[in-house]
């Protein structure tokens, strides 16, 4: 099959994967296995713009649709999967943005909940661990977050602020960590000595 010349043909051609969903969770994309197809030109910049022949994807229903048939396998590529199909895509960072944070109790029983640019909502914890890497352009800390199938949210500034409103110090391995506690774990943004 090759390749749609528009938004609208590509919508039109991964559209029937929504009735996998048999559980309001998504298709179940780690069940499938089908051989490799092709490159899509689909590309979702640092930004979290998502493009398609170069043409911006505006239609969040669209984007919603290809986050839940998305998976990153073990060679590092983002692919769009259907029963019998497999897109390569690209990805210039992570897929996903994690725009704003809500808090739901206090203390250890405290819950975080991201909220992301794809409208997943999702608390962090042991199945969306917070993971801290160091851009190495600004030598800044970076927050990720787990989302689901190899995929990733990059936590943007303001939610990461939030996150450090709501951050305590620990002793972990003789070392000063500053982070937060969500769902009982403890999840470090950064040594602090």
């Amino acid at each position: 099959m090759g390749e749609p010349d528009s938004q609208a043909e590509l919508a039109r051609q991964f559209e029937h994967v929504a009735q996998y969903d048999t559980t309001g969770k998504g298709p179940p994309v780690d069940q499938w296995d089908p051989p490799f197809t092709d490159d899509l030109e689909l590309f979702i910049n640092r930004n979290g713009r998502w493009f398609y022949q170069g043409r911006e994807i505006e239609r969040l229903a669209l984007r919603r649709l290809f986050a839940s048939i998305m998976r990153r396998e073990s060679d590092g590529y983002y692919y769009l999967l259907t029963p019998h199909e497999k897109y390569r895509i690209q990805v210039e960072d992570v897929p996903f943005l994690a725009h704003s944070v809500e808090q739901e109790g206090e203390g250890d029983g405290r819950v975080l909940w991201l909220h992301t640019d794809v409208e997943d909502r999702f608390p962090i914890g042991d199945s969306h661990p917070l993971i801290v890497r160091t851009d190495d352009k600004r030598g800044e800390p970076q927050p990720y977050v787990m989302v689901r199938r190899g995929l990733q949210a990059r936590i943007e500034r303001s939610a990461f602020y939030h996150l450090t409103e709501l951050a305590e110090e620990r002793a972990i391995n003789g070392a000063t960590h500053v982070g937060v506690v969500s769902q009982g774990s403890f999840f470090s943004l950064g040594r602090i000595g």
